[in-house]
């Protein structure tokens, strides 16, 4: 059958699904549904039902769905140059290095492209071992890195456990004042005491065995945690202390999510290494990578980098990186998700505790929110499991795509989404959750 026969059923398509091997799912129970097509912030299946795109998929396409500028660079790539090796020069490669390098504060200078943001965090993590000379990497409870071998290691949620394998890798718990580990009362203690527990992770493990800290600058998966003030620059001034290398992970909220190319930039603080993927280019073709900071580029200029990828810079990705970081500047992309963002999405949901018992906290900044629900406010006891299943089930069936975590509702539509579809998500969400106040 001709992929691109139009005369095809949502069933059928499901049928041919139940060949696929699913991700982070048990397979008799993977219950995918059919999409058909797309367009800037809404999809369709087989037959015509409309949904709209909440959670950018997995927070990723940042410029919408179908962006015609990058359509067309990517066909016009596939038409000069489809693939070629890592080793040689190409012009789209280049263009995307020279682009994300212009966003990026002035101490970096180069950029290595990966396939992905798992392999971006794990070659992120061969540099600093390469630089330092130090093999452990510290990374929080809270967070999530990727599937690959050193990333799934250093993700600290239950995923990590039977994936074990990699070497060297110590947790250590992140500021997440609604359920704080520290027994804080302000966010100022918080940030304090977090602050001191990492610093007592590093004496403990040794200060001279740490190659890196590897953070999400925003924790995505893990709950969207906005870092207390005051936190990511201690962490900073620990690494700097004791010579360790800072990672951090923008692969969720680089290039635009919270209103600023980069999250860091919210925060005034400028790490060694960052890794980034998805809103690169919206996923469109897949991309990854790393950016580097000045001396460690200075140091592999003669030292040997023992990383490489068949398809590092792929061109068809290379495109698409280049047309979408064009488009997104011509557009104003960032700067309309800092204002749209904070001024109808987030005030949108903020409204929504007033009308619905089961919120009990909100957080977010730019198109990158979360809605944290429970059973009782008082307690704070996560609404269930089951719960969480059917409020996803309904979200769906009434044709909002949500991006369900836990006991969370993470809110991260592209960033070019229009006010009366953010009020057209909000409402949606809104009349879902009064099923369960």
């Amino acid at each position: 059958m001709d992929v691109f026969e139009t005369n095809v059923s949502n069933q059928h398509v499901i049928d041919l699904d139940k060949h696929v091997f699913h991700s982070w799912s048990v397979q008799d129970s993977a219950a995918p549904i059919a999409i058909a097509g797309a367009q800037g912030c809404n999809l369709w299946d087989f037959e015509g039902k409309q949904y709209l795109d909440f959670s950018s998929q997995l927070v990723n396409t940042n410029i919408g769905h179908q962006h015609p500028k990058v359509i067309d660079a990517i066909k016009a790539q596939a038409e000069s140059l489809v693939t070629i090796a890592p080793a040689t020069a190409n012009l789209a490669r280049g263009e995307a290095a020279k682009r994300i390098l212009d966003k990026a504060p002035g101490n970096f200078n180069k950029v290595f492209f990966t396939n992905a943001g798992a392999d971006a965090n794990e070659n992120a993590i061969r540099m600093a071992r390469q630089f330092t000379g130090r093999d452990k990497v510290l990374s929080a409870y809270r967070s999530y890195h990727g599937n690959t071998g050193s990333a799934i290691a250093a993700t600290g949620d239950f995923r990590r456990v039977p994936n074990e394998y990699s070497r060297g890798h110590v947790h250590f718990f992140n500021p997440y004042f609604y359920r704080t580990e520290f027994n804080a009362k302000t966010q100022e203690e918080e940030c304090k005491r977090a602050l001191q527990h990492l610093k007592r992770v590093i004496e403990c493990e040794g200060p001279d065995s740490i190659a890196a800290i590897l953070l999400e600058t925003i924790p995505g998966t893990a709950g969207f945690l906005l870092p207390p003030e005051g936190y990511l620059k201690g962490v900073r001034d620990l690494a700097t202390e004791h010579g360790i290398q800072l990672i951090f992970d923008e692969v969720m909220v680089g290039f635009g999510r919270t209103g600023r190319w980069f999250a860091f930039e919210h925060f005034n603080v400028i790490p060694d290494l960052v890794t980034f993927a998805k809103g690169v280019n919206s996923g469109y073709v897949p991309a990854g990578g790393v950016v580097v900071s000045e001396p460690i580029s200075e140091y592999f200029k003669s030292n040997f980098f023992m990383g490489g990828l068949t398809y590092s810079g792929h061109p068809l990705a290379m495109s698409a990186i280049v047309a979408t970081l064009d488009a997104m500047e011509e557009e104003g992309i960032v700067r309309y998700a800092d204002e749209v963002g904070n001024t109808v999405l987030g005030p949108a949901l903020i409204d929504l505790m007033e009308k619905h018992n089961s919120i009990g906290d909100i957080r977010g900044k730019g198109m990158f929110w979360a809605l944290e629900l429970v059973e009782d406010r008082t307690t704070r006891e996560p609404l269930s499991n089951e719960k969480m299943a059917s409020l996803k089930a309904k979200l769906t069936d009434k044709g909002l795509l949500s991006f369900i975590v836990n006991n969370r509702i993470h809110v991260a539509p592209p960033l070019i989404v229009k006010p009366n579809e953010i009020a057209q998500g909000v409402a949606i969400i809104s009349q879902v959750l009064s099923d369960f106040d």
